[in-house]
């Protein structure tokens, strides 16, 4: 095949009609931001009581506690009523507040932590199915983390959500494989949101000392790399997850050292 036969990625454009979960957190909100520069028509939900940023406050926000299958339900079936349809929904929603030892983890919180990371995606992902069906550029990108593939010591209920989420690509991906549908996840590390530059200098620093390249991951990276995975240059992805993640998880003692 000549290079030049090779089409451009086109990036997610006017008209496409968006659904993001958790759009009113550091990544859902520039989510929301850079989709609607591009000319999507989006609409976000995130947890009753939260409000999106000045930048991007025009924007629909449903409320809902997507824990809760029927809030879930409720939520996407009005989102995709306003949108008039549906592209894409990207779940960005997660909940990181928990910090515990295992050895110690309470049952309920445990389950509350489950219910929240995951099967939330599963609640929105299921009742966004209809409408993802008759679209012809129909992709779900759902969130997991470094921690489902690495392990998160302090968080064992966040990492076992969070793998689960990889199951549920995996699978998903093969059974709506026929009604066109892509599913994908992305995989942050250590993002620079405001809740994670909140951090002691010492605690960042602590975990970056496992990370290849040494640093935070940019919020626009993380963007960059769901837009890629909405775009035409990704559509015969499906069923995968991609690290953003600055080498986290590399091994960077070699024998040479």
């Amino acid at each position: 095949m000549e290079l030049s036969s090779v089409s451009p990625a086109t990036a997610p454009g006017p008209g496409m009609k968006v659904i993001v979960t958790g759009a009113a957190g550091g990544i859902g909100a520039a989510l929301v931001a850079a989709l609607a520069a591009l000319g999507c028509e989006v609409v976000g939900i995130d947890r009753p009581g939260t409000t999106l940023p000045d930048g991007v406050a025009a924007i629909p926000l449903l409320e809902a506690d997507l824990a809760d299958e029927s809030a879930a339900a409720a939520a996407v079936e009005r989102a995709v009523s306003l949108l008039g349809g549906l592209d894409c929904l990207i779940g960005a929603a997660a909940s990181v507040a928990t910090v515990h030892r295992a050895k110690s983890f309470s049952a309920d919180t445990f389950r509350r932590d489950i219910e929240s990371n995951l099967l939330s995606q599963f609640w929105t992902a299921q009742a966004a199915y209809a409408a993802l069906a008759e679209s012809n550029c129909a992709n779900l990108v759902l969130f997991s983390s470094t921690g489902a593939l690495d392990g998160l010591p302090g968080q064992v209920s966040y990492g076992a959500a969070k793998a689960g989420v990889l199951g549920l690509v995996r699978t998903l991906a093969a059974e709506w494989a026929d009604s066109g549908i892509r599913v994908n996840a992305i995989v942050p590390g250590l993002v620079a949101t405001p809740k994670v530059l909140s951090m002691s200098d010492s605690t960042r620093d602590r975990v970056l000392q496992n990370v290849a390249m040494k640093r935070l991951v940019g919020v626009d990276e993380v963007v960059a790399s769901v837009l890629f995975l909405m775009s035409t240059g990704a559509g015969a992805i499906t069923g995968q997850s991609l690290r953003v993640d600055g080498g986290a998880g590399i091994n960077t003692q070699g024998l040479y050292r």
